[in-house]
């Protein structure tokens, strides 16, 4: 009966021949959009429900597994049209050869793209071990990928072009030398532009600072050969691609993201300036509000310690007094704490660094809360402003070389007791 229902059909549509392989095309479609369905709705939800039943690792190792799976059921439509094009009636031969081929190059790719996926979920899972730092395997697992690349882009030339694949690959082999002396910029920039485009190291909008290149600025473009660079002073660099991955470079990426601008900056002090302070200095000092717990354990911690010396009777030079510096510094740090202007949930300390000729060192770090230029050095400018002005309430001097500073000279005549001789 069903065989009757077919021949009235093809009878009914023979003035139309075209129709009837229309038809049969729309209906190899919408068989392959099925699969497709069915795979993606039952297949892999099947699998998601089975992944979360079982203790087959953590969600994120279920969250990874299951972006490897739905690139491979891609492949499910492209079989169906593989395998029912050539039912296809009244199909000229070149489109079945074409489509079958275009379907095996889809299939391949999309096979390629998963083992890459997977390669990826190795790397995270890797990289969770305690000594994954130490040995690191992300380099190899790129090289896997070139590769496998390269001879999943040869398979799908093979295949589209009806060749073999080993007759592609010994020519290849053949030509490589001759290939590297004429590409070679740009095979190298190729493989560079994949790297980056990869890792992620250079985007657009990037700052990037790069001395051996005289680039400073924002990244503006990203092409295959060279990569544009708008320096701060309006200047444009072109930054060869390749030198990407040969030199260093330093982005500053990672600060806008952090979303804090480092402060590293020195106060020369005097060490001649720097001294014990006395009873009414150290009350004095209270009048500073932002170290009165500095003050208070400062002063517990002392007597504490004056009060075992004096038990066993040392002498007076072996107490402890509280120093200028030190408060200082002190002071230095709560002022940091208690800016608006300063990150800080971002590392914040002051510390002294080795005495130079130029005097002891006190460096402030910590972070700005604006990675903005302006804002960053208006910050950064107000801290100093006030540390320099307030210095002398501690009894404190920054050194400073006075060059500068008038020079004063008095000459005498000295008379010798002989009157032929005299000096000036």
């Amino acid at each position: 009966m069903r065989e009757d229902h077919l021949e009235t059909l093809r009878t009914a549509l023979a003035p139309y021949p075209w129709v009837y392989t229309a038809g049969a095309v729309v209906a190899l479609l919408l068989a392959a959009w099925l699969a497709n369905w069915l795979t993606k709705r039952v297949l892999l939800r099947g699998i998601q429900r089975v992944l979360r039943a079982t203790s087959m690792g953590t969600a994120q190792d279920q969250g990874m597994k299951l972006r490897v799976i739905p690139r491979l059921a891609n492949v499910v439509p492209a079989l169906v049209i593989a395998a029912g094009i050539a039912v296809v009636p009244d199909l000229p031969p070149q489109v079945v050869t074409v489509v079958h081929a275009l379907c095996q190059a889809f299939i391949v790719l999309t096979v390629a793209l998963s083992i890459s996926r997977a390669l990826d979920l190795i790397n995270e899972v890797y990289e969770r071990r305690p000594g994954a730092r130490n040995k690191p395997i992300k380099g190899y697992l790129q090289v896997a990928k070139i590769v496998m690349f390269v001879l999943v882009a040869i398979s799908i030339v093979a295949t589209l072009i009806g060749a073999k694949f080993l007759h592609i690959l010994t020519g290849l082999g053949a030509m490589t030398a001759v290939l590297m002396l004429i590409f070679q910029d740009t095979l190298l920039s190729l493989v560079a532009s994949v790297q980056i485009s990869g890792d992620g190291r250079i985007r657009i909008g990037d700052w990037i600072e790069m001395p051996s290149q005289n680039a400073d600025g924002d990244v503006i473009d990203i092409a295959l050969h060279t990569i544009t660079v708008q320096n701060w002073d309006k200047t444009i660099t072109t930054v060869p691609t390749k030198k990407l991955i040969s030199d260093s470079f330093k982005n500053w990426r990672g600060m806008r993201e952090t979303g804090g601008r480092r402060i590293k900056r020195s106060i020369y002090i005097d060490q001649r300036s720097v001294r014990f302070l006395g009873d009414d200095e150290a009350a004095r000092m209270r009048r500073f509000t932002l170290i009165d717990a500095y003050l208070d354990a400062k002063a517990e911690e002392l007597r504490d310690w004056n009060a075992r010396l004096a038990e066993r009777g040392a002498e007076p030079v072996n107490r402890r007094r509280v120093t200028n510096l030190g408060t200082f510094r002190a002071y230095v740090e709560q002022y940091l704490r208690h800016h608006p202007r300063v990150h800080q949930q971002l590392t914040l300390l002051v510390r002294q660094l080795q005495p130079t000729a130029q005097g002891l060192p006190l460096e402030i770090y910590c972070f700005t809360n604006d990675v903005g230029w302006v804002a960053y050095e208006t910050a950064q400018a107000d801290i100093f402003d006030h540390l320099l002005a307030i210095l002398p309430e501690f009894g404190l001097r920054v050194f400073q070389s006075h060059s500068d500073a008038p020079l004063d000279v008095n000459l005498r005549r000295v008379d010798d007791a002989t009157p032929s001789s005299s000096t000036w």
